[in-house]
């Protein structure tokens, strides 16, 4: 579904992404971790559109991506998830939802696929009519979630969830996050997270320094001693 093909990225003149290449299939949970500072966030604003890529290639679905617009990769299936949340504080829940389904080919539906983000977030049924800073920080990322889905995306990025949220609220996020799978549809994990975040996912990349150091199955990553010393404290 989605192919990176040794992508080079700058902030200015300064080098932040060496040549990274990964991939990601149909229905499947691909998990990118590393420590703060280690290129993910950047990785994930190339892909969309946000930094554009110096060098190689992306492909989604066949089709190059990179020196797309992000509206334009909006449109072909892959929603963005961001760090933070990202919600306008001053409009309710649903107003914030509303927003995730802008495109004309999901617009006309928008009603029914509200249902399907409140049967997956009850909660945020509860509070659609609550303003978005009255939430808590679960609630919040409930709802970051739910407007990315509201583009019905065939591939969701999604940025560091946990971050910042109590264990049984990140417990509840990542069940969710297995349930998209069963949905038939693709996820890229972005997380600190790393033990849960290669519990869930099916394959991984670890990141360090702007470059891709580990790649494989997760279950077989749980066992490196890389991964043991630098991120479980073993």
């Amino acid at each position: 579904m989605l192919d990176v093909n040794r992508i080079d990225a700058f902030h200015g003149r300064i080098q932040a992404l060496w040549e990274i290449s990964l991939t990601i299939g149909e229905a499947e949970i691909v998990s990118l971790v590393g420590a703060n500072g280690a290129g993910k966030t950047t990785l994930v604003n190339t892909l969309t559109g946000l930094l554009p890529s110096a060098s190689g290639s992306v492909e989604f679905c066949g089709k190059r991506i990179n020196g797309l617009k992000s509206h334009a990769i909006v449109e072909l299936g892959i929603s963005h998830i961001p760090e933070g949340r990202r919600l306008f504080p001053d409009m309710s829940v649903r107003e914030n939802l509303e927003i995730g389904a802008y495109l004309r080919r999901v617009w006309k539906r928008k009603e029914e696929t509200l249902e399907e983000v409140y049967r997956l977030f009850p909660k945020l049924r509860e509070r659609q009519g609550q303003l978005a800073r009255t939430l808590s920080g679960g609630e919040q990322q409930m709802v970051a979630m739910g407007r990315g889905l509201m583009s019905k995306p065939r591939l969701c990025i999604i940025d560091e969830p946990s971050s910042g949220l109590a264990p049984i609220v990140v417990d509840e996020l990542f069940r969710t996050i297995e349930g998209l799978r069963c949905s038939g549809m693709a996820v890229f994990l972005i997380e600190q997270n790393v033990q849960q975040a290669l519990e869930i996912a099916d394959r991984a990349y670890v990141m360090e320094n702007g470059r891709i150091v580990i790649a494989g199955e997760s279950k077989r990553l749980l066992q490196e001693e890389l991964i043991k010393k630098a991120f479980l404290g073993m």
